[in-house]
């Protein structure tokens, strides 16, 4: 459980110019984040663009980022969807051998009541070989999973050992933290709100933008943990205007701006989604340019 504290970062997926995966960039995205101290390394979520990835790329990514990682720091993968029949399969398909847990996001689109939602992840868990961390993102799914929802599966299955929680609701967070089982842990998926939530109890986040600043909001994170408030929100402070810049048109286009700026990868997204406007990478630029 304890490796689960602290910042993880949702990997992008680089592409080259021709929007294939770009495997050596994504080997010089793994090493930027673990030598400057992020904790553990989430693959193929939301941010690594799943919807847009094959089967085959999945495979790929996986194997070049375990391999990169070399078992520095703990990994984690997205399996999750709106077919409880597919997710499962997936699961029982996939070599997790190198994977120390699941994230699992609620599903989209389908919008299940909240008997649903407990009855999908009761049944991943129970197909589940790995530990499995919930993922409740209703600006995504179209659905809140409620708090009490979330409580009853980390209650009655072992191997539900977290949520990563990104409603961007203080109250829900609060409630989480407040009704939760000891040793279940609540991780921000709200970079805006992660140290607060971190101050508040939570083990730490699942970030975006962590990324892109590894050391100082990985050190932010890990301040708020030991309780240091005004260290950590003076790094906070510094970083508040970019997390507001990565979030503002889509997501992964923000991040993969600030990486290109930083020479990791390029820009390209995949459709549907289109990389940063011009006036966006020219105030992430400045930006960075100001940080550094």
């Amino acid at each position: 459980m304890q490796k689960f504290f602290g910042t993880g970062v949702a990997l992008v997926t680089p592409f080259k110019s021709d929007l294939s995966v770009d495997y050596v960039a994504l080997v010089k995205l793994v090493e930027f984040n673990i030598t400057n101290g992020i904790d553990y390394l989430v693959i193929s979520g939301t941010t690594g663009e799943s919807g847009t990835i094959t089967k085959a790329e999945k495979n790929e990514i996986v194997k070049t980022i375990v391999d990169a990682n070399n078992g520095r720091v703990p990994l984690v993968l997205g399996i999750g969807g709106n077919n409880t029949a597919d997710v499962i399969a997936e699961l029982k398909s996939t070599n997790l051998d190198a994977i120390d847990a699941i994230l699992s996001v609620a599903p989209y689109y389908s919008k299940p009541t909240q008997e649903g939602f407990y009855e999908h992840f009761k049944a991943i868990s129970m197909a589940s070989p790995k530990p499995i961390i919930l993922y409740n993102v209703p600006g995504r799914t179209s659905k809140n999973m409620l708090p009490e929802t979330t409580l009853r599966l980390a209650r009655e299955f072992d191997n539900v050992i977290a949520v990563k929680e990104a409603g961007n609701n203080t109250q829900q967070y609060l409630e989480l933290l407040k009704n939760k089982p000891e040793n279940f842990l609540i991780i921000s998926g709200d970079d805006d709100l992660a140290l607060g939530v971190v101050l508040a109890g939570a083990a730490g986040v699942i970030s975006v933008i962590g990324q892109g600043f590894p050391k100082e909001f990985s050190k932010m994170i890990k301040l708020g943990l030991e309780g240091k408030t005004k260290e950590a929100y003076s790094i906070h402070y510094k970083l508040m205007d970019v997390v507001g810049y990565i979030f503002e048109e889509n997501n992964p286009a923000g991040i993969k701006a600030v990486l290109s700026r930083l020479g990791i990868c390029n820009k390209e997204v995949r459709l549907p989604l289109v990389e940063a406007t011009k006036s966006l990478q020219d105030k992430i630029e400045i930006f960075i340019d100001q940080f550094n």
